[in-house]
């Protein structure tokens, strides 16, 4: 199965988001969370990869950056997700995959969308029910942004927060909201207006990311000559993996 273009852009805001192999437990413990937080803060120095956002669960993450140069993204992201993993099996004495494989990406407008993207990765603990208000859970940016530790704190986004963020950001998501986001996280398709996102995906060749998974309608498999692309299944959420 062919995979999803990854669109590179220079000074664009991208949401990453890695699962664990199988979204199986990748943080067992605070030690484990905190030495991928040291890792995500070097990395950030070393590649000039600016950190708006970030949320730890339990068996992924997400990450809010805008990298001055796109092609650094690329080379942060496998620095990060080397580091890591050899950290991991030495640390537990394991080997293989800790990770499903490469990272999920995709390009944020920076307009009320970046805020909607902050608010659903800052809110990721809620929804999973690990926690009350996402002030509360200390591995993500929520808590480093509202404490303003010097080391942790978050990169300014390049859009003004609402005064009382905490509050904000446990409002829930609408349906519509939740739905597009997740549709952006496993198609990798652009996040904003409806203009602004088909006319990027037209310049960066992104047109697949738009297109209906399966088989055109009224067609079944093996009657048109033709080849159809399939695409792959919409993954289900459970309740440790929230989004």
């Amino acid at each position: 199965m062919p995979r999803i273009a990854r669109a590179l852009a220079d000074n664009c805001c991208y949401h990453l988001i890695n699962r664990g192999n199988g979204r199986q437990q990748v943080f067992h413990k605070d030690g484990d969370y905190r030495a991928f937080m040291d890792l995500t803060l070097q990395a950030r120095e070393t590649y000039s990869v600016r950190l708006h956002a970030w949320c730890l669960m339990p068996n992924h993450f997400h990450l809010l950056v805008q990298p001055e140069q796109a092609d650094q993204l690329n080379k942060c992201m496998q620095w990060l997700m080397t580091s890591h993993v050899r950290r991991y099996h030495q640390h537990y004495g394991t080997s293989g995959h800790v990770w499903q494989g490469r990272y999920k990406s995709f390009i944020v407008q920076d307009n009320d969308h970046l805020l909607t993207v902050t608010r659903y990765i800052e809110a990721n603990p809620v929804r999973a029910g690990l926690s009350e208000t996402a002030a509360q859970w200390p591995w993500s940016s929520h808590s480093a942004r509202i404490a303003a530790i010097n080391n942790m704190r978050p990169d300014t986004l390049p859009i003004l927060l609402p005064y009382d963020w905490t509050t904000y950001v446990d409002m829930p998501l609408t349906d519509a909201e939740i739905e597009k986001l997740r549709n952006s996280v496993n198609r990798q398709t652009p996040f904003g207006k409806d203009d602004w996102r088909n006319h990027l995906c037209e310049q960066m060749g992104l047109e697949s990311t738009l297109r209906t998974r399966g088989w055109p309608k009224g067609q079944k498999r093996g009657i048109n000559k033709q080849p159809v692309p399939l695409y792959p299944p919409k993954s289900n959420n459970s309740t440790m993996s929230s989004d």
